[in-house]
């Protein structure tokens, strides 16, 4: 596709005497994205395709259910209110400054350009990191699916699945993968929404499919361990202890995250500043029901118990749906092994989209070095942008990969503080950015200010909790250095590399630090954000 009707031309990086969106001078601008390429079901597909609500839930069912047992839904509700708290403070910033920058600009406007620039930097770490993780996991259930299907014809499934544990097939097959995200993600949103709707159609489809088979067999009596549904499951109180209530928090992080995707992809959107967020509060609200769904589902059927597939069973709980699909889906098992595949595969496609447009509008303020503005003339996406998020993903992997398994998981445990600190950032810059409209209205007091403080509030007492827990040397995989925890060490690192890059950028690029191409502001008039 070389033409559009509402495609913008391509922009230089911003100077002060750009024109910008809200008219001041060192005020928000069009960076030459696709306009009006991605409605509203667009949205929320690709930010289901974020969340890979298959892949996220076969490693999540297992490990809490070791720490809540049957409260698994209470935990999920309890860890569904941080997140649409922050959404709708998501939502209101949109609504007033909508950006591709999304918690770069947002940060910057509402406490400054240095404050600003790290929350940019937690948003590209933790996606980057997420990448690496996506496509490491891809492989995994590639070969898994393959050895299923060879021993469906006869043939030695074992050999193929054994695949996976070779460093170099391992490596190899991961950057194709993450070769063929690339490509994807360098074409036109269009090409990104045909593809997700067909990965993410299919993993709701066999998910919804996997919950009523589970329910059928509970309803007709050859369920593995059936246990019936009680209210007492959705109370977070019956939980037992505040320790398994902040695993639980800690694991919706990992559920749940994802979905502001939704809102990187503003520029691009029908209706800039409404849609992103209808989009970011309706993924939430989707993702939580078909986790309930499935959880209840996996509950009836297998129960709780520590043998067999029960829920409690520590062999099973690193892939939950590989060892339930077989009794739930006979001969359809493989069904699920392809949707978990198809779900790693749609996700480390579609979390593309969050880094490469906070690195475009990082270079289009002059935050980053200029390369980084540049926007395909044929695409019309963030074309420089996207392959170096995929080159430091490959290398981050293949790195991580020969040097320690053990290094990748715990590097992956660390994304839950890049988490907190760049969601709990935004939040609070929701909170400041309107101060002066919080009791104007019921709903400003509301949105903006009660949702989005409560929501970072609970982030920030879990990144502490994580920073402080973390030092432990047998946190994680219980790899340390000098007695102090890895994943400690992994979380002050990149927050630490942050700082070195921003200083050094600071140098280089004095005008954004100043505030020249992007002003520390406040909503002050009220009509600065519509109301929907």
């Amino acid at each position: 596709m070389t033409n559009h009707p509402h495609h913008s031309e391509p922009h230089a990086p911003l100077t002060s005497a750009s024109a910008s969106i809200d008219g001041g001078e060192a005020g928000l601008s069009k960076k030459g994205l696709s306009a009006g390429s991605v409605g509203l079901i667009g949205a929320i597909v690709i930010g289901i395709s974020c969340i890979a609500p298959a892949y996220t839930l076969t490693g999540a069912l297992g490990p809490t259910v070791a720490e809540v047992g049957t409260q698994l839904p209470a935990i999920f509700l309890l860890g569904f209110i941080p997140m649409l708290l922050v959404a709708f403070g998501y939502r209101e910033l949109n609504n007033a400054m909508p950006d591709s920058g999304t918690s770069f600009t947002w940060a910057t406007r509402a406490f400054g350009p240095w404050i600003g620039w790290m929350a940019g930097w937690g948003l590209i770490a933790a996606t980057v990191v997420v990448l690496s993780n996506l496509a490491g996991i891809a492989v995994e259930f590639f070969y898994l699916a393959v050895s299923q299907i060879v021993d469906f014809f006869g043939g030695d499934g074992a050999a193929v699945a054994g695949l996976v544990g070779n460093p170099f097939v391992n490596v190899v097959t991961c950057l194709v993968f993450i070769l063929g995200a690339t490509l994807i993600s360098y074409r036109d949103m269009q090409t990104t929404q045909k593809v997700q709707y067909w990965l993410v159609g299919f993993q709701l489809l066999v998910m919804i499919g996997f919950g009523v088979a589970a329910f059928w067999h509970v309803a007709n009596g050859t369920a593995f361990d059936a246990t019936p549904i009680e209210l007492s499951w959705f109370n977070p109180l019956e939980v037992g202890s505040f320790s398994a209530i902040v695993a639980g928090l800690s694991v919706s992080l990992f559920v749940f995250w994802g979905w502001d995707v939704t809102l990187t992809m503003n520029e691009e959107t029908k209706g800039s500043r409404t849609t992103p967020g209808r989009a970011a509060t309706l993924t939430v609200t989707i993702v939580v029901a078909i986790y309930l769904f499935v959880a209840m589902g996996a509950l009836s059927f297998a129960g709780t118990g520590a043998d067999g597939v029960g829920l409690g069973n520590p062999e099973i709980q690193e892939n939950a749906f590989f060892y339930l699909a077989g009794p739930i889906l006979g001969p359809l098992a493989i069904l699920m092994s392809l949707a978990v595949l198809s779900s790693s595969a749609a996700s480390l496609q579609s979390t593309f989209v969050s880094p490469a447009r906070t690195l475009l509008a990082m270079g289009h303020y002059g935050a980053l070095p200029e390369k980084f503005a540049r926007v395909s003339p044929r695409f019309f996406t963030p074309g420089y942008a996207t392959v170096v998020s995929a080159i430091v993903a490959a290398v981050f992997y293949t790195v991580m990969r020969f040097v320690s398994e053990d290094v990748l998981w715990d590097t992956i445990t660390t994304l839950g503080m890049m988490i907190c600190f760049y969601y709990g950032l935004t939040a609070f810059a929701c909170v400041w950015y309107f101060r002066k409209r919080w009791f104007t209205s019921a709903r400003n007091a509301f949105f903006t200010f009660f949702a989005p403080l409560v929501g970072g509030l609970i982030l920030a007492v879990l990144f502490f909790t994580t920073l402080i827990d973390s030092m432990d040397p047998a946190y994680g995989s219980g790899s340390n250095i000098g007695g102090v925890g890895l994943v400690f060490i992994l979380g002050m690192a990149i927050i630490l590399i942050g700082v070195v890059v921003m200083l050094v950028q600071a140098k280089l690029r004095p005008g954004f630090f100043r505030g020249e191409t992007l002003s520390k502001d406040v909503a002050d008039r009220a009509e600065a954000a519509p109301v929907e």
